[in-house]
């Protein structure tokens, strides 16, 4: 990647995955689209649509590590079955994981594709677990991951959209 095509790349990447058909699933791309409404609103009077930068897909794969190049920080958020409610938000590192070799793969495999790819570390990277009950093909949104929904929305507006990268010292 060219010095020119980094300077274009906008500080902030907010990351959604997870597959709109299967219920709960759908919850990391459901907070990138309220985020981008928030966003457009209040462009206006925060410049915050000029720093961040939002992508949605159904998974992780390995051609995403071109995404993460020229970023001050990354926020990876999906749907979890097992997070605590109504989220996690924790720092991630890269990590060997045989999933860089299956269809998707974990956001720990991805930076360490990056690492592989780049020769450099990759840089601060959390992942945004919201908690979800219901999975299967063709279920709607249930309620208890609505109201996570909302909360892992604020959390973000209120922490992760900021001039610097988030803070770990702060309790998430």
């Amino acid at each position: 990647m060219t010095e020119a095509a980094v300077k274009k790349v906008k500080p902030l990447l907010v990351f959604s995955y997870g597959n709109p058909a299967r219920g709960d699933d759908a919850l990391g791309p459901l907070l990138t689209d309220q985020l981008a409404d928030w966003l457009s609103q209040s462009s206006a009077q925060n410049p915050l649509g000029e720093r961040v930068e939002i992508l949605t897909d159904y998974q992780l794969q390995i051609e995403h590590v071109t995404d993460l190049y020229g970023r001050e920080q990354v926020v990876f958020v999906d749907a979890s079955v097992s997070c605590p409610q109504p989220y996690r938000f924790r720092a991630i590192q890269a990590e060997d994981d045989a999933s860089y070799t299956t269809h998707a793969l974990k956001p720990q495999a991805l930076l360490q594709v990056y690492e592989q790819v780049y020769q450099q570390v990759p840089p601060p990277c959390y992942l945004l677990e919201i908690r979800g009950y219901h999975f299967e093909l063709g279920e709607a949104l249930s309620k208890g991951a609505a109201l996570n929904l909302g909360h892992a929305l604020v959390f973000v507006q209120s922490n992760c959209l900021t001039d610097q990268p988030y803070d770990r010292t702060k309790p998430a």
